[in-house]
């Protein structure tokens, strides 16, 4: 072989053998990085007994890296923090909850809260509208063919009194009807002219309408159509010059003296709302709260927010509420006897189940599925599941559930049927670093 092949040769034998050398090395250390402070100097080992709280502790982690365990206690390599002991009981077999150390507790912002009979509250808070009170809508229909003269309103929402002229009609069927009147009363008193008068009626015309014609004997060829009511104009379908015909809308009008208010209540407490309930109205617009009766709990439900729409009746003498207003409605009740109550913070809801985390001492925490009834100013009304001097998690319940889901234990918060997060594998050796 040529001396410069072999020289070439082993040149590259050369570079291979150290660049497997330096690739080695490289691995090495970075094991040792991740291993931190399991396997550098360690005094401890699992299986000793921690001499804060007189427990077994099978390994140390670091609470926000849940993949890595490590035999001994020291600062986190990933986290500027101590590692957490892992206690023997809190990973046992027979465990119903998680336990979690003392000094960490405060840490994590876990609060309780205990269980205790209370005077339920009987008000209900519920937001809602002011609405036109439907039953008080009357509509202007023509009674005749004819031709609009004068328009008396002309834009919606403009306020009528009784008694206004809301539209002048020419109507050539009233003219002719009144023409006949006159002429039978020029000639005759009695059943001819009651007969003459029945037929202006029939025509079309108002008894108000027939008697100034009577009265006055003379021709009346403008005819006013005049609101029946007090309130505001909801819908003008008539201008001047228009042709109508009989039977066509000319108005919609509301009176305002008395108003609904349309209250959307959660489904879960309108059970306890009846007709006759009496309630109370708060909006900007009134100085005071209004006091009304509720009509009816519509068969309505809003699938978005999963409330009930309560319609309540409401006097509005002064005319300060109007369509469309926001309104905070009270709903009052009777007295009710003591019931258990604890903040509505601390209820899960899983979709299939309600549970609270509890709080069992040496037990740790432990999920119990609980059944609730009203929820009013931050407290929900417990039925059945806990009893009093229990302490309940009202804040860091999902803490918790993380806890549990990395030590594989039945607190989980998912419900039976609903996949939980699977356990995390043992490490094989404790003494090797974290195994994901």
């Amino acid at each position: 072989m040529n001396p410069r092949l072999k020289v070439a040769a082993a040149c590259v034998v050369l570079i291979g053998a150290a660049g497997y050398a330096g690739y080695r090395l490289g691995v090495s250390e970075g094991a040792s990085a991740m291993q931190g402070p399991s396997m550098a100097g360690a005094t401890a080992a699992p299986g000793n007994v921690d001499p804060q709280t007189g427990k077994t502790v099978l390994y140390w982690h670091d609470p926000m890296v849940p993949g890595q365990r490590f035999d001994k206690p020291g600062k986190s390599p990933f986290m500027d923090m101590q590692l957490v002991p892992v206690y023997a009981d809190g990973n046992s077999a027979d465990a119903s909850g998680v336990t979690i150390d003392s000094r960490v507790t405060q840490n994590l912002g876990i609060r309780t809260a205990e269980v205790k009979p209370a005077q339920a509250s009987s008000m209900l808070d519920a937001a809602g509208n002011v609405a036109i009170d439907e039953r008080s809508v009357q509509v202007i229909q023509a009674r005749t063919s004819g031709f609009v003269q004068h328009v008396g309103v002309r834009a919606t929402l403009d306020p009528v009194r009784r008694g206004q002229t809301l539209v002048t009609l020419y109507a050539p069927d009233w003219v002719a009807a009144q023409q006949e009147y006159l002429a039978v009363a020029r000639l005759s008193q009695g059943d001819l002219s009651d007969a003459a008068k029945a037929r202006m009626l029939q025509a079309g015309m108002t008894p108000a309408q027939a008697d100034a014609v009577v009265r006055s004997g003379k021709l009346q060829t403008a005819q006013g159509i005049a609101s029946p009511l007090d309130g505001v104009v909801t819908e003008i379908a008539v201008r001047e010059g228009m042709t109508v015909t009989p039977g066509m809308t000319l108005f919609r009008l509301a009176d305002l003296g008395q108003v609904w208010v349309i209250a959307e209540v959660p489904e879960a407490q309108a059970r306890g709302i009846t007709p006759g309930q009496v309630v109370t109205v708060s909006t900007t617009a009134a100085p005071e709260p209004v006091t009304g009766k509720v009509d009816a709990v519509l068969p309505d439900v809003n699938p978005a927010t999963r409330t009930i729409k309560v319609r309540i009746v409401l006097p509005n003498h002064q005319r300060k509420l109007v369509p469309g207003m926001f309104a905070n409605v009270r709903f009052q009740g009777g007295k009710q006897p003591d019931m258990l109550q604890i903040p509505s913070e601390a209820v899960i809801r899983t979709g299939q189940r309600t549970i609270v985390m509890v709080d069992a001492g040496a037990q740790g925490y432990v999920s119990t599925e609980i059944r609730t009834g009203h929820e009013t100013d931050g407290m929900t009304e417990v039925l059945s599941g806990l009893s009093a001097g229990q302490k309940v998690v009202t804040s860091g319940q999902f803490l918790i559930d993380s806890e549990a889901s990395l030590r594989g234990t039945s607190t989980r918060l998912a419900s039976p049927t609903e996949p939980s997060a699977p356990a995390m594998p043992e490490s094989g050796s404790m003494g090797q670093g974290a195994k994901p």
